[in-house]
């Protein structure tokens, strides 16, 4: 009877959501191959994938993890406090660490991992987090599990902010500033270099999410921080499960803290440590991506000309200057319908809603990847320019 109650009520909140436009539904890919996804025997042009570069497919990246899993085998078999810390591991943290400016690095298994881990091992119940209003989910549950106190500021406000410094942060032992270098609902980007002056002028560590640039911005993809605020960002996090292609995640740091996170960073403790060949395969990664300045550019252009070409047709809002393009339709069911209609076009495009983005700012998340031609960014542009006005007269 518990269980029959327990699946009545929640097959009632689920049906609720169903009317709100806010049920999430699983679709089967039979395969992707270079921007082509495969849904039920229909081929798409994929705008809804994080493979910035293109590297997911690449044949020297799969020709290490053949090599190394001729070496290490198919997983690690513990976790890395146990008998699990493969040398391929330190290895490849040297390196996020020297491409990161930083002294240390930390692997997790996904960023998801290393934000809950960073954020709940470095701040406790006596101290406090300010986060921007739209930082990632995983942010958030990693602020909720520490117990510290957590103020948000709005996004992309410095002022409010700083007025939140200077009113709550000596009310705590220690101070963390948490943000994303780019959003990845909005594209947009954090005003890094004021946030690092409030840092310094606050007494504040600084956690830098560098999930959706790292690879794809900044110089040689080395990520947004990496263009002035280096130093001061006293933690960067990032993913190989974006634009490098591949899975897992890292923090990079300082020694002490690294040294803090190992004996603290519940997700590092007490998890199984990544298959060491998918630590071979970021190696690679990094490497390659470090040489892909004209992939990078070929990126950036493909998303402007997306740009140029849906402000010429329609007033659909877009915002962000980046591979990531958020068009806001604003109804749940709007967005859904503008999701089917370009599925029948031929595109793939995710309708995103809340809780993930704010109410009221439900919206088709386009991702430009370097799978991409000229023609397609044009053709989505247009098609989504056609739908939108249609839907919205």
């Amino acid at each position: 009877m518990v269980l029959k109650d327990f699946i009545e009520k929640h097959e009632r909140l689920l049906e609720k959501r169903k009317q709100q436009g806010l049920l999430r539904k699983l679709e089967v890919v039979r395969q992707k191959v270079k921007g082509i996804i495969d849904i039920n025997g229909r081929k798409l042009i994929d705008f809804s994938s994080n493979d910035y570069l293109g590297l997911s497919s690449n044949k020297e990246m799969a020709a290490a993890a053949v090599e190394a899993l001729e070496t290490w085998g198919c997983g690690a078999g513990a976790s890395r406090l146990m008998s699990g810390n493969a040398a391929i591991f330190h290895e490849l943290e040297g390196k996020v660490a020297e491409m990161s400016s930083k002294d240390e690095a930390l692997l997790f298994g996904s960023g998801y991992l290393a934000n809950i881990g960073v954020i709940s091992g470095l701040v406790g119940r006596k101290d406090c987090v300010f986060a921007d209003r739209l930082v990632h989910a995983s942010i958030l549950d990693g602020i909720h599990l520490s117990r510290a106190r957590l103020y948000r500021f709005r996004h992309n406000d410095a002022s409010h902010l700083e007025s939140l410094l200077k009113r709550e942060r000596k009310k705590h032992d220690n101070a963390l500033i948490v943000v994303e270098s780019l959003y990845s609902m909005d594209g947009d980007v954090a005003p890094l270099k004021r946030i690092t002056d409030l840092k310094k002028e606050y007494n504040t560590l600084l956690l830098v999410d560098e999930a959706h640039a790292v690879g794809i911005l900044g110089p040689e993809g080395r990520g947004l921080v990496q263009e002035d605020v280096a130093q001061d960002a006293d933690i960067t996090v990032g993913t190989f499960g974006k634009a490098y292609g591949s899975y897992g995640a890292y923090a990079a740091l300082g020694t002490q803290m690294k040294e803090i996170l190992v004996n603290q960073a519940r997700p590092f403790i007490f998890s199984t440590a990544l298959p060491p060949h998918v630590a071979a395969v970021n190696l690679k990664a990094v490497a390659l991506a470090a040489q892909m300045d004209s992939v990078r550019k070929k990126v950036a252009e493909l998303s402007q000309a997306f740009r140029d070409e849906i402000s010429r047709r329609c007033g659909l809002q877009c915002f962000g200057n980046h591979h990531i393009i958020p068009v806001i339709v604003g109804d749940n069911d709007k967005a859904l319908e503008m999701q089917q209609r370009l599925k029948e076009k031929g595109f793939f495009v995710k309708a995103v809603r809340p809780p993930t983005v704010p109410d009221g700012t439900a919206r088709l998340r386009i991702s430009v990847t370097a799978h991409h031609a000229p023609e397609h960014v044009i053709s989505l542009a247009r098609a989504i320019a056609e739908y939108g006005l249609e839907i919205n007269r």
